[in-house]
């Protein structure tokens, strides 16, 4: 079972990668010295599939538990489902002596990790991801956040995971688009600090219309862990963004999360804007940063395999996607925090980059992508 290891001095832990691992929980909760009762937080599409089977390794460990199912959707991320989870965690009788096992995708690990930083003013809880983007990404770092009308996770709190536990198996069971969304971040890791793994995702890409092939399926973990590697170090070196590291994560995601509120929630997936949103990042590192062309190119081409939008929707209203950036928490001081590329691996923080600069690359999304052959 992969393993990695997260040094965060008291709040340090592990993320366990493996084949099977929905049965561990418990003996992982055990281990980690969890007593109380347990609140499963899950949604609507995940409970039937794993809800009873996490329940039930939890209840093998001597635990009770309750159980906590929203909508699945990002409209669950709301303030008003974290009040809706906290009554009904009092109602179940839990106290500060309690813990959340947060059951899904990154909506459910987001909400329920806030749930958990508020309820009692903190109580720990533990990351069970069961989406792509939510292993590799949104499980590790502590980050909890709801959305409000004026934006994404504008609400949240820092709030480190005890453990994660992630079985790649559970990502059979998604859509194929659900699939390819999720591994935009994937493609985001590999950009700032892997670039070796643009390889390894176009070769996953070619495999997804029929389905993850046996050896894929065994070299899961392993691609899973090296990704939750790459966050988990960036985590360690800037735990909540106080020297600029941690933002490097932030990569496609300025435009992106600008795009995703200028649309009804869900209309694009959390990939799909990062993706676009990675597309208007590469145009100004051209302007900014020198990046290659054939930088540009190697990380087009895999989004463009994964059957990731690289051109903006003729729906979305580019005005609207600026208002929403300069709302971005980001924006600090009527300035822009943007991630670019000098190289590939190679991220750099700009504060270079002007409105105009931002309206330019949207109006650039508008365009559909000229991709060269790679070399």
């Amino acid at each position: 079972m992969p393993t990695v290891s997260l040094s965060l001095g008291e709040s340090s832990y592990d993320v366990h990668v493996s084949n099977g691992a929905l049965d561990s929980v418990g003996f992982f909760s055990t281990r980690a010295r969890l007593e109380g009762k347990v609140a499963v937080i899950t949604d609507s599409n995940v409970y039937p599939q794993y809800g009873e089977r996490v329940k039930r390794s939890l209840e093998d460990a001597d635990y009770a538990v309750s159980v906590h199912v929203v909508p699945a959707g990002e409209a669950s991320k709301s303030l008003e489902m974290v009040e809706k989870l906290v009554e009904e965690m009092v109602r179940a009788g839990h106290d500060r002596s309690s813990f959340v096992v947060a059951l899904g995708g990154g909506v459910v690990g987001d909400l329920a990790g806030l749930v958990a930083a508020v309820y009692y003013r903190g109580i720990p809880y533990v990351q069970v991801p069961t989406s792509v983007m939510a292993q590799v990404d949104s499980s590790v770092g502590g980050k909890t956040a709801v959305d409000t009308p004026s934006g994404k996770n504008l609400v949240g709190a820092f709030h480190q995971p005890r453990f994660v536990v992630a079985d790649p198996i559970t990502l059979l069971s998604l859509p194929e688009r659900v699939l390819r969304e999720g591994m935009a971040e994937m493609v985001k890791h590999a950009a700032i600090r892997r670039p070796k793994m643009l390889v390894t995702l176009r070769k996953l890409a070619d495999e997804l219309p029929l389905g993850f092939s046996l050896s894929s399926i065994e070299r899961l973990p392993s691609i899973i862990a090296d990704n939750i590697e790459i966050k988990a170090r960036i985590v360690e070196e800037d735990e909540k963004e106080t020297n600029g590291t941690r933002a490097f994560l932030n990569f496609g995601h300025t435009i992106g999360h600008a795009i995703e509120a200028s649309l009804p929630y869900g209309e694009l997936l959390h990939g799909e804007v990062v993706s676009l949103g990675m597309r208007a990042a590469l145009y100004l590192s051209r302007k900014y940063a020198g990046l290659a062309a054939r930088d540009e190119m190697e990380i087009l081409h895999t989004l463009n395999s994964l059957q990731l939008p690289l051109r903006l929707p003729t729906e979305v209203d580019p005005q609207v996607v600026l208002r929403h950036v300069t709302a971005d928490k980001k924006f600090l001081g009527g300035k822009i925090r943007y991630v670019l590329l000098k190289a590939l691996g190679e991220p750099v923080l700009s504060g270079e980059v002007t409105t105009d600069d931002l309206k330019e690359a949207v109006e650039f999304l508008c365009s559909s992508p000229r991709l060269r052959k790679l070399r």
